[in-house]
């Protein structure tokens, strides 16, 4: 598992941000267009500490410098847009600034929400982070409201805690998953897993059909009221705490 740099020369760290070429990072610099704490910077070879408040400190042509590598965010993923980098048809990454497309290292999805499913999606260039979370050993839970069909029929919630449900074309029971009745033809089920649309089909073994799925939570983590479709918003290290809460020391109760 990669570790990510605490600190890197201003000429790379601008190119890894998709800034331009190194030579244009470098032109930028020359010409007194990137500073720190309100002081021009003049050398490109000059080695910066990736501190937390880097992207506080710093101007890029005026503007506030985008955030160093070990971002996570975010992202409030609308219906009809795919979580892929190679697919055709409307990405998330297209929901971002186009420069974080040429971001080095990439951004990257934690986990996947299907083109029909809309709700909370992270996403971070921290590939140790990134592997925490989707880690079954981490038990991070992830809450979806759906939309059904047909009328609950009364059973469904029995059937999902009991650990025996089997979907269809597979050899292992599901985890035991907590639903709670919202209305007639609504829910909202937390589970640990994330097999392959694991909701829809779940909802397809007890006889109904799913028409709107949309993930509100993830961890303790909760997609604020405000962050509309197609927006997103840099994580703090209190959101990850609420996603990922820190490992406890060895020998710990």
């Amino acid at each position: 598992m990669s570790k990510l740099p605490t600190t890197l020369r201003l000429d790379r760290l601008l190119a890894n941000l998709g800034y331009g070429s190194r030579r244009e990072v470098q032109g930028l610099v020359k010409a007194g267009r990137v500073t720190l704490d309100g002081t021009a910077l003049s050398d490109p070879d000059q080695r910066l500490s990736l501190a937390p408040d880097l992207a506080d400190r710093m101007r890029v042509a005026g503007k506030p410098l985008d955030p160093p590598p070990g971002v996570a965010l975010m992202l409030h993923k609308p219906l009809g847009v795919t979580c892929s980098h190679k697919e055709t048809g409307p990405l998330v990454y297209d929901l971002l600034p186009e420069r974080w497309r040429r971001r080095d290292p990439a951004l990257s999805t934690v986990g996947r929400l299907d083109k029909e499913t809309s709700g909370l999606l992270l996403m971070t260039d921290d590939g140790g982070l990134l592997h925490r979370i989707i880690s079954p050993r981490s038990h991070v839970s992830k809450r979806y409201h759906v939309t059904l069909d047909r009328p609950l029929k009364g059973d469904e919630a029995t059937i999902f805690a009991s650990g025996a449900l089997m979907l269809d074309g597979e050899e292992k029971p599901l985890l035991p998953v907590a639903m709670e009745t919202v209305s007639e033809t609504s829910a909202a089920v937390t589970l640990m897993e994330g097999r392959y649309h694991q909701v829809r089909r779940m909802f397809a073994a007890v006889g109904n059909h799913v028409l709107l799925l949309h993930r509100d939570r993830v961890g303790d983590l909760d997609l604020p009221v405000d962050l509309a479709p197609g927006q997103y918003r840099i994580l703090s290290e209190a959101d990850l705490a609420l996603v990922l809460p820190p490992a406890k020391p060895v020998g710990a109760a």
